[in-house]
């Protein structure tokens, strides 16, 4: 296989990405299937529909045809998409536990006096880089439970703190992400507390998969969104990939969506934590992982083990992974901010911008269009992105986007 190395990005084809639907695959994410999961998520009174911002004049600086982004900063009032799977897996959870299915419950029925006093107080844990925390812990308070969250080390005080705002019991840990999930997996078995994480392995699988059918609830909107204001179908959508539950679940509708003529899925993750990059390079194309320290500003993406299904998923399906520089989300995060006259601004935080700062570095700085050829990218290009999180860490926005931290 070939690698291309640059400055500022690498890629690596995926060799085994096959044409082939596998409707076994994707039952999971058909549409019936996440209209029940999206009509659950909107008997939440707070629920709102993210806007899906149209960038025209960003499309013709890049010289392609469309750029469309799902702007996750307006979710729930939580800033991030993480709380689509966190809703969901709770509620699910809480449904099973009451032998009901959770397509005749609201999460208000949830909320009641009876459903308490049939299961008691619960305690659900997670290891979270911030947001994935901070939605379960919001949704295990609305739902009258307790929750416990880990972060792993380098996590920021800011995000720590906006946890324990919503009522979890948090800490900081001097280890890394994925060592950090075994933690809270030993203290859920030990202590009887459900563990709630998006990424799964042997003997956990059901709450991964009702996390990423949460997520998959954002790409429902998305259709639904262009075809209420006419546009096209994407032909390209970029995906930030940490374990790959968020990028598996996009992926996942999209194809099944559009499976007559499916866009091309390109995963986008940090150098610092490229556990997809490194797996698509191996000639077995098996789950490859990081460990050690990853030192990287897109704490989101800060994740060395695939989720198996998702790899899985991913592994037939996405075209390749670009391995990034923190600088390429600094770029995003700045582009989004500073928009051309006409297009409108997002809030976009490192995690969640950079996508758009690898589009922008494949359009506009790349010294030449080899890696662009590689995945069709062209003015005939219709370009899906989704900004996952607002300025989660505002201290971080700041140093990026006004003192130019991380410049290219």
């Amino acid at each position: 296989m070939q690698k291309i190395i640059q400055t500022d990005i690498k890629w690596a084809e995926n060799n085994f990405c096959s044409p082939e639907y596998n409707e076994e695959e994707l039952l999971i994410f058909e549409e019936r299937q996440i209209k029940s999961v999206h009509e659950f998520q909107k008997t939440h009174r707070l629920y709102t529909e993210t806007p899906l911002h149209h960038l025209k004049h960003l499309a013709e600086h890049l010289h392609v045809a469309d750029i469309r982004v799902k702007d996750e900063s307006h979710r729930f009032g939580l800033n991030a998409f993480k709380v689509m799977g966190g809703i969901y897996a709770i509620a699910k959870y809480l449904a099973d536990r009451l032998g009901e299915n959770i397509e005749n419950l609201s999460f208000a029925e949830l909320q009641s006096p009876s459903v308490k006093e049939k299961l008691g107080e619960l305690t659900f844990i997670t290891a979270t880089d911030g947001n994935h925390g901070r939605g379960v812990a919001w949704a295990a308070r609305e739902l009258g439970h307790k929750s416990v969250v880990y972060m792993p080390k380098g996590s920021t005080r800011q995000r720590l703190q906006a946890i324990r705002d919503e009522g979890a019991e948090a800490e900081i840990t001097d280890i890394n992400y994925d060592d950090t999930v075994r933690i809270c997996a030993r203290l859920a078995n030990e202590k009887g507390w459900v563990m709630v994480q998006d990424t799964a392995w042997e003997g956990y699988d059901d709450i991964p998969l009702w996390i990423m059918q949460g997520y998959a609830s954002i790409a429902k909107e998305i259709v639904e969104q262009l075809n209420i204001d006419g546009g096209q179908q994407p032909t390209h959508i970029f995906l930030q990939a940490g374990v790959g539950s968020f990028a598996a679940a996009i992926a996942g509708f999209m194809i099944q969506h559009y499976r007559d003529n499916p866009p091309i899925i390109v995963v986008v993750e940090p150098e610092q934590a490229d556990c997809y990059y490194r797996s698509f390079l191996s000639k077995e194309g098996t789950r490859e992982i990081v460990a050690g320290e990853m030192n990287t500003i897109m704490a989101g993406l800060a994740c060395g083990e695939p989720n198996t299904r998702a790899f899985r998923l991913l592994r037939q399906y996405a075209k390749g992974t670009f391995s990034c520089n923190d600088n390429i989300a600094a770029l995003g995060m700045r582009v989004y901010g500073n928009p051309l006259k006409g297009d409108p601004r997002v809030i976009s935080g490192e995690s969640g911008a950079v996508t758009l700062g690898l589009l922008y570095h494949l359009r506009s700085l790349a010294d030449d269009s080899v890696m662009s050829n590689k995945i069709s990218l062209d003015s005939n290009s219709r370009i899906l992105l989704i900004s996952t999180e607002g300025d989660t860490d505002p201290a971080t926005y700041q140093k990026v986007v006004w003192e130019g931290l991380c410049p290219n």
